[in-house]
């Protein structure tokens, strides 16, 4: 194989692209608290609607499979990502409540439909038998990018004594670089299988999304309000939350690849189960914690157990029809966020009365999907999607 083509394949040119979308979304999130707070005064019921504005891109992920009518999902991975970068760029300059719904929504979109597109290549350019392994290395990628991502955050912000504005506009740039550098330098890479041009909602796919609806309701309690229980109650500013953030993507890079391996052994029913279970106990954690320290914990192993959801994945790449793959990766990623679009808003007012309310909610939700997880078969194959005896 000559060296140009051991470079100009697709699975490389995921793992590239797994790289580019850290360094915008998490400069994006690392800053999102300590600048609303700090900037826009925002409150728990404003942090909560612009979480729910976020959502909605999410929400309208289904839309994928008509806009791959005119476009080939490679393309649209790359413009997505353009948008990304464009969105993040832009947040540090509308530091009002508007302009943060505005940036929000924007970076949201080519957020929601790079993830969408990309989930749908993995699952039709990775082999069966490796896929989990190389799922585990693009989270560990992503995290190499976040470790840089992170770094770059705490060294301009502490260290260099640069600007939030500026931080975010020299992230997104980042990403809108590789972004361009991918579409000129890598070709374009047929597909195997002719996907669907329509949205795709089979009944024996069933127990995939109840188990995607339940992950978005849930990680949404995460992503919002766990790094703002830690500005807001223990008063981390944007240097230590960008410190927290190093350490577990270093975790993340170090350990994804061999929590993928481990799926590969383990199967999709027991490496679930490890995960609900752990995030049962995480967030029952959060919702009493009082140290910052175990906070931190809590926070890393939350990361390091969504790890173990390329699960999911796997199970669904076992049980479908290969032409399948991508619009029901749309149609999964809004099952996801139909909650996702409420619950920041609703939670938001919650959060007010009982932070603890809104984490004990996160713990009941991790039970059902336990529950749920022992219906998947020990050798989930199409045909063989649900065990109804697994549960015992």
């Amino acid at each position: 194989m000559s060296p140009a083509s051991k470079w100009n394949r697709p699975e490389v040119l995921l793992f590239i692209m797994a790289a580019a979308m850290p360094l915008s979304f998490g400069t994006w999130q690392a800053l999102l608290n300590n600048f609303t707070i700090e900037r826009a005064a925002f409150t728990g019921v404003e942090i909560g609607m612009l979480q729910s504005l976020r959502e909605i891109p999410g929400f309208l992920s289904f839309a994928v499979v008509y806009v791959l009518i005119f476009m080939r999902e490679q393309t649209l991975a790359l413009g997505a990502l353009l948008l990304l970068g464009i969105g993040t760029a832009a947040t540090g300059y509308f530091p009002t409540a508007v302009g943060l719904y505005a940036t929000t929504v924007l970076m949201s979109t080519g957020f929601h439909y790079y993830e969408t597109v990309n989930q749908s290549l993995q699952l039709q350019w990775f082999d069966k038998a490796t896929a989990a392994h190389n799922m585990g290395r693009m989270v560990a990628i992503g995290s190499f990018a976040s470790l840089l991502a992170f770094g770059l955050v705490w060294l301009m912000l502490d260290i260099f004594d640069v600007t939030m504005e500026t931080v975010y506009l020299v992230s997104g740039g980042a990403t809108i670089a590789i972004a361009g550098f991918c579409w000129v330098v890598f070709p374009y890479f047929p597909q195997k299988v002719e996907q669907h041009k329509k949205i795709i909602l089979r009944k024996r796919y069933w127990l995939f999304y109840a188990l995607q609806f339940l992950s978005g309701a849930r990680r949404q309690i995460f992503v919002v309000f766990a790094g703002f229980l830690m500005v807001e109650k223990f008063g981390f500013d944007a240097a230590a939350i960008s410190i927290m953030f190093l350490v577990n993507g270093a975790l993340n890079m170090i350990c994804a690849p061999q929590i993928g391996k481990l799926i590969g052994r383990w199967g999709e029913r027991r490496s679930l189960t490890v995960e609900y279970i752990g995030l049962v106990v995480v967030f029952l954690g959060y919702a009493f914690v009082q140290h910052p320290w175990i906070a931190v914990v809590l926070y890393i192993l939350d990361h390091l157990f969504f790890s173990m959801a390329i699960a999911m994945k796997t199970y669904f790449q076992k049980i479908a029809d290969p032409k399948d793959m991508a619009p029901t990766a749309g149609v999964s990623f809004t099952i996801n966020h139909i909650a996702a679009v409420v619950l920041p808003a609703l939670y938001g007012v919650v959060w007010i009365i009982s932070p603890a309310a809104v984490f004990i909610t996160g713990a009941a939700l991790a039970s059902v999907s336990l529950l749920l997880s022992r219906f998947i078969p020990l050798a989930p194959v199409a045909g063989n999607e649900v065990c109804w005896r697994s549960a015992s």
